[in-house]
């Protein structure tokens, strides 16, 4: 099973969280970041799987499955 960023959304939440809580600025800096590189991970991930899907399309339409 692929992460596609969800696993570093999920820690960027629990730091700025803990930021939140602390006053801790760098920590929840540090947290959004993690969001923001997850959700980049993510998109990548999408787009990545929708071009092999049309990959494969094309592909049996040229084998005429």
């Amino acid at each position: 099973m692929e992460d596609k960023g969800f696993l570093d959304q999920a820690m960027g939440k629990a730091k700025e969280a803990v930021g939140d809580l602390t006053g801790d600025g760098k920590m929840k800096a540090e947290g959004l970041a993690d969001q923001a590189m997850g959700k980049a991970k993510e998109v990548a991930g999408d787009v990545s799987d929708a071009v092999g899907e049309v990959a494969q399309k094309a592909k049996d339409a040229l084998e005429g499955k």
